[in-house]
Protein backbone atom coordinates (compact mmCIF):
# COMPACT_ATOMS: atom_id res chain seq x y z
CA UNK A 1 0.00 0.00 0.00
CA UNK A 2 1.69 3.44 -0.82
CA UNK A 3 1.55 6.28 0.44
CA UNK A 4 -1.60 8.12 0.23
CA UNK A 5 -1.64 11.08 -2.00
CA UNK A 6 -3.11 14.36 -2.38
CA UNK A 7 -3.43 17.56 -4.49
CA UNK A 8 -2.74 21.43 -4.37
CA UNK A 9 -6.16 21.61 -4.47
CA UNK A 10 -7.06 20.08 -2.06
CA UNK A 11 -4.70 21.79 0.13
CA UNK A 12 -6.11 25.20 -1.18
CA UNK A 13 -9.90 23.97 -0.32
CA UNK A 14 -8.71 22.66 2.96
CA UNK A 15 -7.04 26.34 3.87
CA UNK A 16 -3.95 25.26 4.76
CA UNK A 17 -1.92 28.11 2.93
CA UNK A 18 -3.72 30.78 5.64
CA UNK A 19 -1.77 31.84 8.59
CA UNK A 20 -1.99 34.48 10.83
CA UNK A 21 -2.59 38.35 10.75
CA UNK A 22 0.83 39.14 9.99
CA UNK A 23 1.74 41.50 13.64
CA UNK A 24 1.15 37.34 14.55
CA UNK A 25 3.89 36.08 12.67
CA UNK A 26 6.94 34.16 14.18
CA UNK A 27 9.91 35.90 12.39
CA UNK A 28 12.08 31.92 12.46
CA UNK A 29 9.13 31.20 10.04
CA UNK A 30 9.90 33.52 7.39
CA UNK A 31 11.36 31.09 4.78
CA UNK A 32 8.00 29.28 4.48
CA UNK A 33 5.95 32.41 4.49
CA UNK A 34 5.05 33.34 0.24
CA UNK A 35 3.37 36.37 0.83
CA UNK A 36 1.14 38.89 2.69
CA UNK A 37 -2.70 39.36 1.42
CA UNK A 38 -4.65 41.73 2.97
CA UNK A 39 -2.53 41.98 6.00
CA UNK A 40 -2.90 37.90 6.64
CA UNK A 41 0.39 35.90 5.88
CA UNK A 42 0.09 32.89 3.00
CA UNK A 43 2.41 29.84 3.53
CA UNK A 44 4.16 28.78 0.71
CA UNK A 45 2.79 24.91 -0.83
CA UNK A 46 5.13 24.70 -2.98
CA UNK A 47 7.36 23.98 0.26
CA UNK A 48 4.93 22.44 2.08
CA UNK A 49 4.09 19.60 -0.44
CA UNK A 50 7.71 17.85 -0.14
CA UNK A 51 7.71 18.53 3.89
CA UNK A 52 4.39 16.59 4.24
CA UNK A 53 5.77 13.73 1.59
CA UNK A 54 9.08 13.59 3.78
CA UNK A 55 6.39 13.48 7.33
CA UNK A 56 4.24 10.87 5.95
CA UNK A 57 7.37 8.82 5.24
CA UNK A 58 8.55 9.02 8.57
CA UNK A 59 5.43 7.69 9.95
CA UNK A 60 5.27 5.22 7.34
CA UNK A 61 8.55 4.11 7.76
CA UNK A 62 8.13 3.94 12.08
CA UNK A 63 4.90 1.93 11.60
CA UNK A 64 6.64 -0.57 9.39
CA UNK A 65 9.52 -1.37 12.09
CA UNK A 66 6.56 -1.82 14.27
CA UNK A 67 7.09 1.61 16.20
CA UNK A 68 3.61 3.59 17.97
CA UNK A 69 2.88 6.77 16.55
CA UNK A 70 1.28 9.01 19.48
CA UNK A 71 -0.57 11.80 17.93
CA UNK A 72 -1.14 15.47 19.98
CA UNK A 73 -3.97 17.94 19.61
CA UNK A 74 -5.55 19.39 22.67
CA UNK A 75 -7.46 22.34 21.43
CA UNK A 76 -11.08 22.51 20.70
CA UNK A 77 -11.05 21.90 17.03
CA UNK A 78 -8.33 19.42 16.92
CA UNK A 79 -9.75 17.27 19.92
CA UNK A 80 -12.13 15.24 17.78
CA UNK A 81 -10.23 14.89 14.71
CA UNK A 82 -7.12 13.54 16.23
CA UNK A 83 -8.84 11.15 18.45
CA UNK A 84 -11.16 9.69 15.04
CA UNK A 85 -7.76 9.41 12.97
CA UNK A 86 -5.57 7.69 15.92
CA UNK A 87 -8.35 5.00 16.19
CA UNK A 88 -8.79 4.51 12.91
CA UNK A 89 -5.44 3.47 12.22
CA UNK A 90 -4.79 1.76 15.50
CA UNK A 91 -2.48 4.52 17.22
CA UNK A 92 -2.85 6.75 19.74
CA UNK A 93 -3.52 9.95 21.13
CA UNK A 94 -3.67 12.97 23.76
CA UNK A 95 -6.87 15.37 23.10
CA UNK A 96 -7.92 16.91 26.50
CA UNK A 97 -4.90 17.98 28.59
CA UNK A 98 -1.18 16.90 28.40
CA UNK A 99 0.23 16.34 31.69
CA UNK A 100 3.81 17.39 32.48
CA UNK A 101 5.94 14.00 32.51
CA UNK A 102 3.40 12.08 30.04
CA UNK A 103 6.54 10.70 27.99
CA UNK A 104 9.32 11.83 30.83
CA UNK A 105 8.19 10.31 33.70
CA UNK A 106 6.79 7.55 31.88
CA UNK A 107 6.93 4.67 34.77
CA UNK A 108 4.10 7.45 36.83
CA UNK A 109 1.77 7.75 33.76
CA UNK A 110 2.14 3.74 33.72
CA UNK A 111 0.51 3.53 37.15
CA UNK A 112 -1.92 5.85 36.64
CA UNK A 113 -2.61 3.95 33.33
CA UNK A 114 -3.06 0.59 35.09
CA UNK A 115 -5.60 2.66 37.85
CA UNK A 116 -7.49 3.18 35.06
CA UNK A 117 -7.60 -0.70 33.89
CA UNK A 118 -9.33 -1.16 37.40
CA UNK A 119 -11.30 1.38 37.73
CA UNK A 120 -12.75 0.24 34.22
CA UNK A 121 -12.99 -3.58 35.21
CA UNK A 122 -14.62 -2.44 38.44
CA UNK A 123 -17.11 -0.40 36.89
CA UNK A 124 -18.06 -3.11 33.72
CA UNK A 125 -21.86 -4.42 33.81
CA UNK A 126 -20.13 -7.88 34.05
CA UNK A 127 -18.54 -6.95 37.31
CA UNK A 128 -20.82 -8.39 40.13
CA UNK A 129 -19.19 -6.62 43.24
CA UNK A 130 -20.42 -3.23 41.58
CA UNK A 131 -23.93 -4.16 42.28
CA UNK A 132 -22.62 -4.03 46.37
CA UNK A 133 -21.54 -0.44 45.97
CA UNK A 134 -23.38 2.75 47.49
CA UNK A 135 -24.20 5.51 44.86
CA UNK A 136 -22.11 7.54 46.93
CA UNK A 137 -19.41 4.91 46.03
CA UNK A 138 -20.11 4.39 43.10
CA UNK A 139 -20.44 8.15 42.02
CA UNK A 140 -16.71 8.83 43.30
CA UNK A 141 -15.19 5.80 41.38
CA UNK A 142 -17.46 6.80 37.82
CA UNK A 143 -15.84 10.52 38.57
CA UNK A 144 -12.06 9.32 39.03
CA UNK A 145 -12.55 7.37 35.85
CA UNK A 146 -13.86 9.71 34.09
CA UNK A 147 -10.82 11.77 34.69
CA UNK A 148 -7.88 9.68 34.35
CA UNK A 149 -10.31 8.18 30.87
CA UNK A 150 -9.93 12.05 29.35
CA UNK A 151 -6.68 12.31 30.29
CA UNK A 152 -5.12 8.69 29.41
CA UNK A 153 -7.68 7.46 27.68
CA UNK A 154 -5.91 7.32 24.41
CA UNK A 155 -2.91 6.07 25.37
CA UNK A 156 -4.06 3.01 27.76
CA UNK A 157 -2.73 0.99 24.91
CA UNK A 158 0.41 2.12 24.36
CA UNK A 159 1.99 -0.14 26.30
CA UNK A 160 5.44 1.71 26.23
CA UNK A 161 6.82 5.89 24.63
CA UNK A 162 5.91 6.47 21.33
CA UNK A 163 8.70 6.14 18.68
CA UNK A 164 7.61 9.28 16.27
CA UNK A 165 5.14 11.88 17.78
CA UNK A 166 2.74 14.10 15.59
CA UNK A 167 1.92 17.31 17.00
CA UNK A 168 -0.84 20.26 15.87
CA UNK A 169 -0.19 23.33 17.06
CA UNK A 170 3.44 23.38 18.49
CA UNK A 171 3.10 26.53 20.52
CA UNK A 172 0.16 25.06 22.63
CA UNK A 173 1.77 21.61 22.89
CA UNK A 174 5.28 23.11 23.46
CA UNK A 175 5.53 21.07 26.37
CA UNK A 176 4.85 17.77 24.55
CA UNK A 177 7.66 18.74 21.94
CA UNK A 178 10.29 18.96 24.69
CA UNK A 179 9.89 16.16 25.84
CA UNK A 180 9.90 14.37 22.69
CA UNK A 181 13.36 16.10 22.36
CA UNK A 182 14.92 15.68 25.36
CA UNK A 183 13.93 11.47 25.22
CA UNK A 184 15.19 11.82 21.24
CA UNK A 185 11.48 11.03 19.91
CA UNK A 186 11.33 12.78 16.19
CA UNK A 187 8.56 15.24 15.98
CA UNK A 188 6.34 15.92 13.40
CA UNK A 189 4.65 18.97 13.51
CA UNK A 190 2.29 21.22 11.77
CA UNK A 191 3.58 25.25 11.87
CA UNK A 192 1.80 28.13 11.24
CA UNK A 193 3.25 31.44 10.65
CA UNK A 194 3.14 32.21 14.16
CA UNK A 195 4.93 28.59 15.50
CA UNK A 196 8.77 28.03 16.46
CA UNK A 197 10.29 25.33 13.78
CA UNK A 198 13.16 24.62 16.74
CA UNK A 199 12.56 20.99 17.97
CA UNK A 200 10.61 19.28 15.11
CA UNK A 201 12.63 16.89 13.03
CA UNK A 202 9.44 17.10 10.56
CA UNK A 203 8.10 20.70 10.06
CA UNK A 204 4.86 20.73 8.05
CA UNK A 205 4.16 24.87 7.08
CA UNK A 206 0.80 24.53 7.13
CA UNK A 207 -2.46 26.42 8.87
CA UNK A 208 -3.45 24.48 12.49
CA UNK A 209 -6.55 26.61 13.32
CA UNK A 210 -8.59 25.10 10.22
CA UNK A 211 -11.02 22.36 11.22
CA UNK A 212 -10.53 21.33 7.60
CA UNK A 213 -6.88 21.58 7.25
CA UNK A 214 -6.59 20.15 10.73
CA UNK A 215 -8.48 17.03 9.56
CA UNK A 216 -6.50 16.97 6.31
CA UNK A 217 -3.44 16.31 8.00
CA UNK A 218 -5.17 13.77 9.68
CA UNK A 219 -6.22 11.85 6.83
CA UNK A 220 -2.85 11.87 5.46
CA UNK A 221 -0.94 10.59 8.67
CA UNK A 222 -3.61 7.80 9.27
CA UNK A 223 -2.97 6.99 5.57
CA UNK A 224 0.53 6.89 6.02
CA UNK A 225 0.15 4.75 9.52
CA UNK A 226 -1.89 2.33 7.11
CA UNK A 227 0.76 2.08 4.72
CA UNK A 228 3.40 1.44 7.15
CA UNK A 229 1.37 -1.31 8.77
CA UNK A 230 1.00 -2.86 5.44
CA UNK A 231 4.47 -3.16 4.89
CA UNK A 232 5.48 -4.49 8.31
CA UNK A 233 2.55 -7.55 7.47
CA UNK A 234 3.90 -8.01 4.07
CA UNK A 235 7.47 -8.07 5.41
CA UNK A 236 6.38 -10.37 7.98
CA UNK A 237 4.98 -13.07 5.44
CA UNK A 238 0.84 -12.31 6.04
CA UNK A 239 -1.42 -12.58 3.20
CA UNK A 240 -3.45 -9.34 3.70
CA UNK A 241 -5.79 -10.53 1.32
CA UNK A 242 -6.83 -13.34 3.31
CA UNK A 243 -7.39 -11.09 6.56
CA UNK A 244 -11.30 -10.89 7.82
CA UNK A 245 -11.04 -7.23 7.57
CA UNK A 246 -8.20 -6.14 5.29
CA UNK A 247 -6.69 -2.81 5.52
CA UNK A 248 -8.62 0.30 3.66
CA UNK A 249 -7.67 3.86 3.88
CA UNK A 250 -10.72 6.30 3.88
CA UNK A 251 -10.79 9.21 2.84
CA UNK A 252 -13.13 12.03 3.00
CA UNK A 253 -15.61 13.21 0.18
CA UNK A 254 -14.28 16.86 0.22
CA UNK A 255 -10.61 14.40 -0.54
CA UNK A 256 -11.62 13.48 -3.90
CA UNK A 257 -9.95 14.76 -6.77
CA UNK A 258 -11.50 15.94 -9.38
CA UNK A 259 -9.75 16.43 -12.36
CA UNK A 260 -11.58 18.20 -14.03
CA UNK A 261 -11.12 21.60 -12.07
CA UNK A 262 -8.38 23.62 -13.48
CA UNK A 263 -5.60 24.33 -10.27
CA UNK A 264 -5.43 27.91 -11.83
CA UNK A 265 -9.37 28.75 -11.09
CA UNK A 266 -9.04 27.37 -7.37
CA UNK A 267 -6.28 29.71 -7.16
CA UNK A 268 -8.20 32.29 -7.92
CA UNK A 269 -10.98 31.33 -5.97
CA UNK A 270 -9.05 30.97 -2.66
CA UNK A 271 -7.62 34.76 -3.70
CA UNK A 272 -10.61 36.41 -3.90
CA UNK A 273 -11.51 34.70 -0.43
CA UNK A 274 -8.71 36.52 1.09
CA UNK A 275 -9.76 39.78 -0.81
CA UNK A 276 -13.12 39.56 0.43
CA UNK A 277 -12.32 38.73 4.65
CA UNK A 278 -8.88 38.78 4.76
CA UNK A 279 -9.49 35.40 5.74
CA UNK A 280 -11.49 32.45 5.30
CA UNK A 281 -14.53 32.28 7.22
CA UNK A 282 -13.86 29.05 9.30
CA UNK A 283 -10.19 30.80 10.12
CA UNK A 284 -11.17 33.90 11.07
CA UNK A 285 -12.15 33.67 14.60
CA UNK A 286 -9.34 31.60 16.32
CA UNK A 287 -6.58 33.52 14.02
CA UNK A 288 -7.61 37.46 14.26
Amino acid sequence: MALPTFTMRQMLESGVHFGHVTRRWNPKMEQYIFGTRQGIHILDLQQTVPMLYRAMQAVSDAVAGGGRVLWVGTKRQASFPIAEAAKRCGQYYVNHRWLGGMMTNWKTISNSIRRLKSLEEQLSEDNEDTAGLTKKELLKLTREYDKLNRSLGGIKDMGGLPDIVFVLDTNKENIAVAEANKLGIPVIGVLDSNSNPIGVDYPIPGNDDSTRSITFYCDMIAGSVLSGIQTEMSTSGIDIGELDNPLSEELPEDGVDDKAVNIEKVEEKAEEKVDNSGKNTENAPSKA
